[in-house]
């Protein structure tokens, strides 16, 4: 008697399953899947965004190997998601083990390190635009000091900075709270233990914390760079690629020269290598620091 019943319930959760599955699959496809082919299909012609085009072949891609310019920009971004990956890091990790520390406001602490989270990278790159252009050689002005009298932003040199610490401020919260997710799962009776054979400070941290933590340096150091590497939104409202194309990522030289540039085409076969570029570095961060969790 009551496996006709059993068998209906069933039904009727596949059913709604189903009806919530399909949809979302389908706005998938149309907003994800159907212009990444299309996108794919774009980079083997010469297609400049409107009017007719005709199919290249692998011409484009031959030549973003030999275009200074694509060159320039990936050794940028490399450096850039390097240097702000790494600094991010260390500083959230930082901030997690005060953080996880005994004080009675660390709850209201957390709250605030999170706030940069909120906020949108335009919002907050046209803020930091203001602050360096503006706030920061004002004062640099009245201490006297040259270094601080221009903008950052201005400065082929030293523009790149001033976007690290933007990108790093803002990225930093969300690690921090990954890093005290993992710092709350090491038992306390493991630092107890540790402790009686002399593990404290440096030697705590190095034997028992970072080991057990390892699996979440894993998801942020992954995930720091994939982002870094597609940084696009502090750029566009910081720099635009500029001075003289010093602080040009590759996403907003795709974004500029594809759509504005007439290089569809052509940037398109630049996107679908920056694709397969982010996944390999992807892939290799996931074996090599799964490879340091099962040694640690």
């Amino acid at each position: 008697m009551n496996r006709p019943l059993q068998s209906s319930r069933i039904d009727r959760k596949n059913r709604t399953f189903l009806a919530i599955l399909i949809p979302i699959m389908a706005l998938f496809f149309l907003f994800n899947t159907l212009p990444l082919l299309q996108g794919f299909s774009y980079s083997f012609t010469n297609f400049r965004g409107f009017g007719s085009y005709n199919f290249v072949g692998l011409r484009n891609f031959v030549n973003l190997f030999q275009d200074g310019r694509i060159g320039h920009s990936y050794q940028f971004t490399f450096l850039f998601a390097v240097v702000t990956t790494i600094l991010v890091n260390v500083l959230s990790l930082i901030l997690a083990l005060g953080l996880n520390a005994k004080i009675r406001i660390k709850s209201t602490l957390r709250g605030i390190y999170f706030i940069p989270a909120v906020l949108g990278g335009l919002v907050v790159g046209y803020i930091f635009n203001f602050f360096f252009t503006y706030i920061l050689p004002t004062l640099g002005k009245t201490l006297g000091s040259t270094a601080l009298g221009s903008s950052l932003l201005s400065n082929p040199k030293l523009a790149w900075i001033a976007i690290v610490v933007v990108v790093a401020w803002q990225a930093i919260a969300m690690n921090t709270i990954i890093y005290i997710s993992g710092l709350q799962t090491v038992p306390q009776d493991v630092y107890e233990a540790g402790a009686l054979d002399g593990a404290t400070g440096w030697k705590q941290f190095q034997n028992l914390t970072l080991p057990l933590i390892m699996p979440f340096v894993t998801i942020n150091m992954v995930l720091c760079m994939k982002n870094f590497l597609m940084v696009f939104d502090q750029i566009m409202s910081l720099t635009q690629g500029g001075p003289a194309q010093s602080t040009e990522p590759i996403s907003y030289l795709i974004y500029n020269n594809g759509l504005g540039g007439g290089q569809f085409g052509y940037q398109s076969a630049n996107a679908v290598l920056f694709f397969v570029v982010i996944v390999a570095i992807s892939v290799f961060q996931l074996k090599f620091l799964g490879d340091r969790e099962e040694q640690l």
